[in-house]
């Protein structure tokens, strides 16, 4: 019996780790009522968790992640005409005046970021410190009617300067941070939008250290407990 209770106990402890690192373990405060869905993005340790309403063509969301720095900004986006940033329409959130705020940006280009209404309707839009250094994005936005997917693009920086964001860092991580958000089917993690080089993070027998290496993480569990299993059962044997 206490072997059994050993056993368990080492099972949690170990198990634990890999799943707190899902959108489904997070908990919000701002919202009412539970989001529809979430995804674990699969770059930057960024979670989206969103409503989506076919009825009247609109899209609650709860973008979490952590600033580059303690003074960054998180920005989450929708690219009505491409698959990357240059062309985007951002919602991001940064510290303005020592508050944390939503700022609405077109992202007409890498070097040319102009704060200004985007090209659809937004409203409801806060932000707030979370857990652990991250931060949320909250808001409300129209989307196309009878739209199934959208291109989404979501980012992280280091540097505030006037209120506005300075430029992120081109990593690899930082460049592959856009993926396509379904409206209609039930969501999955996203893998990156362009496949790693071998032998990089996130190209296969290579944990990525955005995601933590879930998959490769369960699997050294399980090798690790029923290795200690054998070595526990070999012991109270003799």
């Amino acid at each position: 019996m206490a072997l059994a209770v050993v056993l368990l106990s080492i099972w949690v402890l170990l198990i634990s780790p890999a799943h707190s690192l899902t959108c489904t373990s997070q908990r919000l405060t701002n919202n009412k009522k539970p989001y529809d869905s979430c995804l674990d993005l699969p770059t930057l340790s960024s979670y989206l968790h969103y409503t989506y309403n076919a009825t009247n063509s609109s899209l609650s969301i709860a973008f979490v992640s952590t600033p580059a720095s303690p003074d960054g900004w998180v920005a989450w986006a929708i690219n009505p005409t491409a698959k990357g940033m240059a062309g985007s329409q951002a919602l991001i959130a940064l510290k303005s005046s020592g508050s944390l705020v939503v700022k609405t940006y077109n992202i007409i280009s890498y070097s040319n970021l102009t704060e200004s209404k985007l090209s659809f309707q937004t409203w409801d839009l806060k932000a707030e410190s979370g857990a652990s250094g991250t931060t949320v994005i909250y808001g409300k936005l129209k989307v196309p009617e009878k739209a199934e997917t959208l291109n989404q693009v979501w980012q992280v920086g280091a540097q505030v300067a006037n209120g506005h964001p300075m430029k992120h860092e081109f990593k690899q991580a930082n460049l592959q941070a856009k993926g396509p958000l379904n409206l209609v089917k039930k969501p999955g993690s996203l893998t990156p939008a362009s496949a790693p080089t071998p032998g990089t993070p996130g190209s296969p027998g290579v944990p990525s250290p955005d995601r933590g290496g879930q998959s490769m993480i369960r699997a050294n569990v399980v090798g690790l407990f029923m290795g200690l299993v054998l070595f526990l059962v070999t012991v109270s044997a003799l």
